[in-house]
């Protein structure tokens, strides 16, 4: 900005909210922060992701970052205890009889888990993929539900979550497909009931790593009882308080923002 300050990640934000405000669909909307980067995951487990490695450059845009959604009139719920998509999930669960459609934008695999038929989908914006209940099928070879057994059993290197060890993706989705969570998986292999090779290596892998995959799978569910202290109002999407935007765009170096909303509310 014009002082120096780093803000680049804070404007491309805002572009890409003003876009998304722009489709008609949009009636209601949040965006879920992660005020701070850990979480209560990180006192369960120390491998946890964390904020290290993240460039200060970008750290230190997150309050900013909040700063400007609340400038373009969306609800923020900065997370602190639980993690963004805590909020979502719990949001999408608390909302689900609102809204003929919830669509959570984010690409993350673990928000697949509060796919909830055509109900409530995942969108990956970047790639305009929608995700519903039979596309994470297609995708991940488990339904919804799986989707935390799944990651505990294959990892999620995104959160810091190292999976059992010779559990890929196909092996993983083959037999969550057929006993249907990880605890139903026998510790014999000749009760899978489906072909797997190496069946007798992965059967003592996670034999012997119950107890991991148990925590894995805890990280990987998302909790869904957050107190959002949030109304179906609040959602409501009004359009953009112009003197907040504007001297948000001015303390950015933003000019050319100005001209972007589509709708006022002051």
């Amino acid at each position: 900005n014009p002082e120096g300050r780093e803000v680049g990640a804070t404007i491309g934000l805002m572009q890409s909210m003003l876009a998304l405000l722009r489709d008609h669909e949009v009636t209601h909307i949040a965006a879920a922060t992660d005020s701070v980067i850990r979480s209560f995951r990180n006192e369960l487990f120390d491998g946890y992701k964390t904020g290290e490695g993240v460039e200060e450059e970008l750290m230190s845009q997150f309050p900013l970052a909040e700063e400007a959604l609340r400038a373009l009139g969306i609800t923020v719920w900065p997370m602190i205890e639980y993690e963004a998509d805590d909020a979502l999930a719990a949001a999408a669960k608390f909302f689900g009889d609102d809204f003929d459609r919830i669509v959570i934008a984010s690409p993350d695999k673990d928000l697949c888990q509060c796919v909830d038929g055509m109900h409530v989908q995942t969108l990956n914006r970047r790639k305009q993929e929608f995700f519903d209940h039979d596309a994470v099928v297609a995708k991940f070879g488990v339904p919804p539900a799986a989707i935390p057994d799944y990651l505990a059993l294959v990892g999620d290197a995104a959160d810091g979550i190292p999976g059992i060890p010779g559990w890929g993706p196909k092996t993983s989705s083959i037999l969550l497909a057929r006993h249907g969570s990880l605890e139903a998986i026998p510790d014999d292999p000749l009760d899978w009931d489906v072909a797997v090779r190496g069946a007798e290596r992965l059967a003592d892998s996670l034999r012997g790593r119950r107890d991991d995959a148990s925590l894995y799978k805890l990280l990987a569910t998302l909790v869904t009882d957050v107190d959002l202290e949030t109304t179906l109002d609040d959602l409501a999407w009004q359009g953009v308080p112009y003197e907040t935007f504007t001297e948000l765009c001015d303390e950015l170096g933003a000019e050319h923002l100005k001209s972007r909303p589509h709708r006022w509310t002051e």
